[in-house]
């Protein structure tokens, strides 16, 4: 199977950074990247039905679409509700957390400050991607989903 992440993030940086440590972890994965949630949608229509991604990586805070639409417009799409999204924003405001999972978000990734760790959190989203992704991530501090919010993991 063809496995794709969608990362959509305008901070040019933090997508090469992102696009960078997953070819490094795992290059079987491709890597489709977007500067905002109205170019995800739009990417993601041109995809289905064959080549929808895998899991759906999204920034917050992006122009002419923010996370918080692109989400919505997502999980109300009974075509695209299933495709696991990810919130993956330099914020770790409890509220931003909150209102991200209800929305239906699979869980809410603070974007970490070392490449090291970003590296080993691809390394095993990659891998458990079509598995149990929820548990295989509970160990990551700034990982916070339903499931695990009031877990705190070990410490690194």
């Amino acid at each position: 199977m063809h496995t794709i992440f969608l990362l959509a993030d305008d901070d040019v940086d933090d997508i090469e950074l992102f696009c960078e440590a997953l070819q490094t972890v795992d290059p079987s994965v491709e890597c489709v990247c977007v500067q905002n949630g109205r170019e995800a949608l739009e990417m993601i229509n041109s995809l289905l039905p064959n080549n929808q991604p895998q899991l759906i990586f999204l920034d917050i805070n992006m122009p002419v679409m923010n996370g918080w639409d692109c989400l919505r417009h997502l999980k109300n799409n009974p075509s695209l509700k299933d495709i696991p999204v990810l919130i993956y924003s330099t914020t770790s405001r409890e509220k931003d957390i909150n209102y991200a999972l209800d929305l239906g978000a699979l869980c809410f990734f603070t974007k970490p400050k070392d490449y090291q760790e970003l590296k080993a959190m691809l390394a095993t989203i990659a891998k458990n991607v079509h598995g149990d992704l929820l548990n295989a991530i509970i160990h990551f501090n700034n990982i916070k989903s339903k499931k695990i919010f009031s877990c705190q993991g070990p410490e690194s």
